[in-house]
């Protein structure tokens, strides 16, 4: 039976869009498309990051706004022992529709084990 994929160099308009949408090794997009809101968290949590040089500890939001996505990503601003008494930060990203960071800045320091309200 013969190989019904393109030859290297041909591609088919469904195999176009198709690539399109999926993550180069780099990180970033090709295409068009709007992010997921998993890949909106990801996209900030990974960019929040390397910003601050601080460990992340994960998303605790994302929400679509109108230009991408608004994430609030949680880091370790102080290791401390015992970890009880870390001292974390929330940072509020807001991303294009590419995953391109367009702001953020830190909202919140707090330590760990502490509720909203500032007791534990």
């Amino acid at each position: 039976m013969a190989d019904r994929r393109p030859a290297r160099g041909n591609t088919t308009k469904s195999d176009e869009g198709e690539n399109d949408n999926r993550a180069r090794a780099d990180g970033t997009r090709r295409g068009h498309s709007r992010l997921t809101a998993a890949e909106a968290g990801r996209d900030a949590l990974r960019q929040v990051s390397e910003l601050t040089a601080k460990e992340a500890e994960g998303v605790s939001g994302v929400s679509p706004s109108d230009d991408g996505w608004t994430v609030t990503v949680d880091v370790i601003e102080d290791r401390r022992i015992p970890s009880t008494s870390d001292v974390l930060a929330t940072y509020q990203a807001e991303l294009g529709a590419d995953g391109e960071l367009l702001s953020y800045q830190r909202v919140r320091r707090y330590a760990r084990g502490r509720g909203d309200d500032g007791t534990s």
